[in-house]
């Protein structure tokens, strides 16, 4: 299967995108945070962390690595798929494992709800402390691996934020 024309690079708020998903960048609790992921919960209005905390309650906070799904409320995505990146601790704690998981968790959600189009920010970048080029680099390698092997999701998107992050995912994009 082809992964040509599947994945997009933008610099845009991915709280305004038309997608059936937006990847939020979350914590383990998925609450409301600053960065993207407050900017999403504002954006979705307050059911969206009503609906994080019962997922929390139902199935206990989201590990590392892993996503969860919900509605996507007052967004224009139908659902928001919350990421739990890595805190950078000097790239000897798996870091770079548990992000590519993120990456990975986030598109078999898509997949497995039947989403045709899935916008991811930088995850871990933020906050987090990851280093931009390094997670552009297994972002984009990790979307690659999985387009090749599945249908859905049709589309994946990196929503960037400003030009270095925008110039970092079309490097790692022309590195195919």
């Amino acid at each position: 299967m082809t992964i040509s024309g599947r994945m997009t690079v933008i610099d845009a708020d991915i709280t305004a995108l038309d997608t059936d998903a937006i990847v939020n960048a979350a914590n383990e609790r998925l609450a409301p945070g600053g960065g993207v992921c407050g900017a999403i919960h504002r954006a979705a209005g307050p059911k969206l962390a009503d609906d994080c905390a019962a997922v929390v309650r139902e199935s206990g906070p989201c590990p590392t690595g892993a996503a969860r799904i919900t509605p996507g409320h007052a967004l224009r995505a139908r659902h928001v798929i919350h990421a739990v990146g890595p805190v950078w601790h000097g790239g000897k704690a798996g870091e770079d494992e548990l992000l590519a998981g993120a990456y990975l968790t986030s598109l078999m959600l898509a997949r497995d709800h039947g989403l045709t189009s899935i916008a991811f920010p930088a995850i871990s970048t933020g906050i987090f402390g990851f280093p931009a080029d390094r997670a552009a680099r297994i972002a984009v390698g990790t979307v690659a691996a999985f387009l090749a092997e599945n249908a859905l999701p049709k589309t994946v998107v990196f929503c960037c934020f400003g030009q270095e992050s925008l110039d970092l995912h079309n490097a790692a994009l022309a590195a195919l």
